[in-house]
């Protein structure tokens, strides 16, 4: 059987926990930065969880291979 063709764009953006939840990065973070502040630009770095279980199922069909980095 083939090997599934992995979405890159998608596989950047996600990232599984040891436990195999999702998580996702915040939106906003990478342009404009001069004019955030020190605490947005930190608050905007971190990953929040994905939820929904629709999202879950879609991310999983376009990432097929992915793993915690």
């Amino acid at each position: 059987m083939p090997k599934i063709k992995t979405h890159k764009s998608t596989s950047k953006r996600f990232r599984l926990t040891g436990q195999g939840k999702l998580r996702r990065t915040k939106q906003g973070k990478s342009h404009l930065r001069r004019r955030k502040s020190p605490r947005v630009k930190a608050e905007l770095s971190e990953m929040v969880p994905v939820s929904g279980k629709s999202i879950q199922k879609r991310v999983k069909r376009l990432v097929p291979y992915l793993k915690d980095k």
